[in-house]
């Protein structure tokens, strides 16, 4: 048994572009800015979605686009989840693991990244 949640939506920006992009979103959500130490690559947007994360992060290709972020209390067992559900697992990054839905719509499973007392209240249990 594990728990997963919905946890973030993340702009994925081209790396030349991404002052812009957060400060556009920046201004647009009314919410200020946070980059986490040792990774610059990404940009929170505080407190733009209750209980969800939403973070501006640059990306080495052209693409701008958008994907979500599901975090898990156990990696493989969602992983496994989702690829028995059609999603396609593409790349692992540390302990993220990036994928696409049937759809084509790419997505990460993360290890829990909120608060416990969120995750606990908001995850779905899997059998």
């Amino acid at each position: 048994m594990h728990r997963s949640r919905l946890v973030g939506v993340v702009f994925d920006t081209p790396a030349a572009q991404v002052g812009l992009e957060v400060d556009f979103w920046s201004k647009a959500l009314g919410t200020p800015t946070y980059s986490p130490p040792g990774e610059e690559q990404f940009t929170a947007l505080v407190g733009a979605v209750p209980d969800l994360f939403t973070v501006v992060q640059a990306v080495g290709d052209d693409a701008p686009r958008y994907h979500v972020d599901i975090e898990t209390d156990d990696l493989a067992a969602e992983v496994a989840r989702l690829t028995a559900l059609g999603a396609e697992s593409l790349t692992r990054w540390k302990d993220a693991f990036a994928m696409r839905s049937p759809g084509g719509h790419l997505l990460c499973v993360v290890p829990v990244h909120s608060d416990p007392e969120t995750f606990a209240r908001t995850a779905h249990t899997w059998p």
